[in-house]
């Protein structure tokens, strides 16, 4: 039967007999969602999951579901994968989208808009990629395992964030925006590494492709085309193009991202003004007093146009980096780690990989590469005037957000399994090393900024 609830009058909401109780189990999840350190503590989760996974009973289960292929056939043409290529190759892409519209706000009004303000963690995330490499090709200088001097290169954003949110309100919120800041540029670091020197056989017709489909995108932009829709059926094509050409197609995830428009289509005060009008008429049109919209198609009708005009006055690159920042969050990335975190171990394996040079790579290239190139370099350029200290933000602050660097998770072992394709020992070797220099580097830079505080 057909109902209609009264309308309470004292909180101007209808009433629902149990929305309330509904109201009250949603609340401590949308707490959660929002919380700084949900992505990064679901991220940690999921990867101890997949590392019991790898070492129980469903061992066997774990080595063949990401196995499977799945095909995507259309007549003679077609796709088919494993389904652990298409987490890696097609759904990392949002991943790598988002943190292009990330990167694109940052450069247009965020901490790297301004060059001065920008160029401490410019510099520093460069020195925080220079010194781990270095580090890495001082114990693979020749060899297969020298394809993994990118991997220590990488950041882990989610969980240094993680970390320092532990502190949050004890530490300078400028430093936590630096920290912001220097991930966003080793991100862009890694893609470039990863677009320009972890390529196959460069197929020069679609490189080409790409370039014109590039361009599309761009025109689409600039002739005024906001509609998400139209950029992600070009970026398909974009990222079908990439997959066979030698570059990484999640690359096109960045390229679609920084095309997307970042200007709205109205600007706020012409926003205010049209709202108050319709809001005016959308008052006139009420012909009854129980304010239930299903009775006035007039009302209804202004709604729609509020409606429109509240998306309009955002811009694109907002609402997207806004409505997928969740998902990527706690679906991409989780199932990404899911998918590459379980790696088999033995105590005996574990004290051989210490010894092994790909692993001493990776964890003294995060560990202490880290620690080197971005305390070290934000210093000099400090004292040589090339940039300033944050407000309220000290040089111990700047070592500890150093530490915290040496946490590389998900970028890391993206480029790990990208250099080491097809070698699936140096990939574990790899492996353990991300594991235990974010392991450390988490606890030690929380110790030190913790410490830093108390003094």
């Amino acid at each position: 039967m057909l109902q209609q609830h009264p309308l309470n009058k004292d909180s101007a909401r209808f009433i629902a007999p149990f929305e309330p109780v509904f109201n009250r189990l949603r609340s401590p999840f949308d707490a959660f969602v929002h919380n700084t350190i949900a992505g990064g503590l679901l991220l940690m989760l999921t990867a101890i999951l997949a590392l019991i996974c790898a070492n129980s009973l469903l061992s066997q289960w774990y080595s063949e579901v990401f196995h499977i292929h799945l095909s995507i056939q259309l007549g003679a043409w077609g796709l088919d994968y494993t389904l652990h290529h298409w987490i890696n190759d097609g759904l990392m892409t949002l991943f790598f989208f988002v943190v292009g519209l990330e990167l694109k706000r940052e450069l247009l009004v965020g901490e790297l808009a301004e060059p001065k303000q920008a160029m401490l963690p410019i510099l520093a995330a460069i020195g925080g990629m220079i010194f781990p490499a270095l580090i890495y090709w001082y114990f693979n200088p020749s060899g297969e395992a020298t394809a993994g001097w990118g991997v220590p290169m990488a950041t882990d954003i989610a969980f240094a964030l993680g970390v320092i949110s532990l502190l949050a309100g004890r530490i300078p919120k400028a430093l936590i925006a630096f920290l912001v800041a220097l991930a966003i540029v080793d991100d862009l670091g890694a893609v470039l590494v990863i677009a320009v020197f972890y390529t196959e056989q460069l197929s020069a017709p679609l490189l080409m492709l790409a370039g014109i489909i590039t361009l599309l995108l761009i025109l689409m932009n600039r002739s005024g085309i906001r509609h998400p829709i139209a950029y992600f059926i070009v970026a398909i094509a974009l990222w079908l193009t990439l997959l066979n050409s030698g570059v990484h197609a999640t690359i096109a995830g960045v390229i679609t991202a920084f095309t997307i428009p970042a200007l709205p289509r109205y600007n706020t005060r012409a926003f205010s003004q049209q709202m108050r009008s319709a809001l005016d008429s959308f008052d006139r049109a009420a012909k009854d007093s129980s304010g239930n919209l299903l009775r006035n198609h007039a009302q209804f009708e202004i709604l729609q146009r509020l409606e429109h005009k509240v998306q309009g006055v955002a811009t694109p690159l907002q609402r997207l980096e806004h409505s997928l920042n969740l998902p990527v969050a706690f679906l991409v990335l989780p199932i990404f780690a899911f998918a590459n975190a379980g790696i088999t171990i033995d105590f005996d394996q574990l004290v051989a990989s210490l010894n092994h040079p790909v692993t001493q790579g990776v964890l003294f290239g995060l560990l202490f590469g880290k620690l080197i190139g971005i305390a070290l370099v934000s210093i000099i350029a400090i004292k040589l005037g090339l940039a300033k200290l944050p407000q309220d933000v000290t040089f111990t602050h700047i070592i500890g957000v150093a530490l915290l660097g040496g946490i590389g998770f998900t970028m890391a072992i993206f480029i790990a399994e990208i250099g080491f394709q097809g070698q699936p020992t140096l990939i574990i070797e790899a492996k353990i090393g991300i594991f235990l220099a974010s392991l450390i580097a988490g606890v030690v830079g929380y110790a030190f900024l913790k410490t830093v505080i108390r003094r």
